[in-house]
């Protein structure tokens, strides 16, 4: 399957460009992108994926407000053409790389989209996740991440939303490799050690004169497993900020969160710390296609030239019932405080807390913040 970017000296195994080197079924490689006007009304959030062991493309728009999500997704056969990223009427072109970039979705169930992304800083290339269940990899990315503005339009049944760079704000990551997509595998025996649970926080945060990338990951012992902390300056230098430490605030009676203190220090020992609060809050696991969604899940086989729209309302009994159990991306503020001066930025506040996790005091998967806490 020789396609155009075999022309080009890009190849990493004696295989066509379009041939992932890793048979893995869960071979993939997507984008992800978040807009918003920081006023905490309005969350877009929106990515295109190949899987090609699948022989499947997708991608999706999942706008949030008032109480509700609606979801437009669209998939099709995966195709040899990478250079061209298409999925029925969404389109996402590179025009200037690691700098600027344009998705189109055309009016697609009462959606449609025009918007440009230029990024603020240099993109962050993030440290390799692994992750294995027994002697079997699940999880093998590269990533990179980006903070930056957004331009242009969005039309929600006739409403017409204008995006402008002067406050639409956003972060990007750009991930390949293995991790679990498409249909659901054949269990084999039970994990051993079993599933216990998992912590997450993913804080991208785009200030005035730099920007602040945050990925950590937890056992359930509060063992970290990953701990990525920098700060991006404008000219591509990029400061390691040492070990955060991390209180989530947790509103009562859930694991949904109203924000975070993440405290670390520069290279020169000086103390750095972030406030992080949530001013609107979106699941991705309900009609984004992650970890676990019951209604779409990426690299999923949906026939050709599928498209469908779904609106989920979060007031729902059955809706709530299922936030906890997977992963949720919010429109954030942050207040960074260093050196007696502050910074105020906004970006993206990502989080979730699965099962046990000894540190927030979850003993298991249905335990809650205590209420009046």
């Amino acid at each position: 399957m020789i396609g155009p970017l075999d022309e080009y000296p890009l190849h990493q195994a004696p295989l066509p460009i379009g041939w992932p080197a890793s048979s893995d079924r869960n071979f993939y490689d997507r984008s992800y992108f978040n807009a918003h006007d920081r006023s905490g009304e309005i969350f877009v959030i929106t990515g295109l994926g190949y899987y090609p062991n699948l022989g499947t493309k997708d991608a999706f728009m999942l706008v949030a407000r008032e109480g509700r999500q609606t979801a437009v997704h669209l998939s099709d056969l995966c195709d040899g053409d990478r250079l061209h990223q298409r999925v029925g009427g969404y389109r996402l072109d590179v025009v200037e790389p690691l700098e600027r970039l344009h998705i189109e979705l055309e009016e697609t169930d009462g959606i449609a989209a025009d918007l440009t992304w230029t990024g603020s800083f240099p993109v962050l290339q993030e440290l390799p996740h692994v992750l294995r269940s027994g002697a079997r990899v699940t999880l093998d990315a590269q990533r990179f991440a980006q903070v930056g503005t957004w331009e242009g339009h969005l039309s929600v049944d006739g409403e017409r939303i204008e995006v402008t760079p002067d406050r639409w704000v956003g972060t990007r990551d750009r991930s390949w490799g293995i991790r679990p997509v498409g249909e659901a595998e054949p269990a084999g025996a039970p994990s051993d050690p079993p599933f216990e649970g998992m912590w997450w926080l993913y804080v991208p945060m785009r200030f005035e004169d730099f920007a602040v990338v945050v990925i950590l990951q937890e056992d359930p012992d509060g063992y970290r497993t990953l701990n990525d902390c920098h700060r991006i300056h404008p000219d591509g230098r990029v400061e390691q900020l040492g070990w955060p430490q991390v209180r989530i605030h947790y509103a009562p009676g859930g694991r949904t969160p109203t924000g975070a203190t993440i405290r670390c220090t520069t290279p020169m020992g000086e103390a750095l710390e972030l406030e992080v609060s949530s001013l609107l809050a979106a699941p991705l696991h309900v009609g984004g296609g992650y970890g676990g969604d019951p209604d779409w899940l990426h690299g999923t086989w949906k026939g050709e030239k599928f498209t469908e729209r779904v609106t989920y309302d979060l007031t729902d009994p059955a809706v709530q019932g299922r936030v906890m159990f997977g992963c949720t991306d919010h429109v954030g503020r942050a207040v960074l405080t260093e050196g007696g001066r502050t910074h105020e930025g906004w970006g993206l506040f990502e989080h979730f807390c699965i099962g046990r996790h000894d540190p927030s005091g979850f003993t298991d998967f249905l335990q809650v913040a205590p209420t009046g806490a």
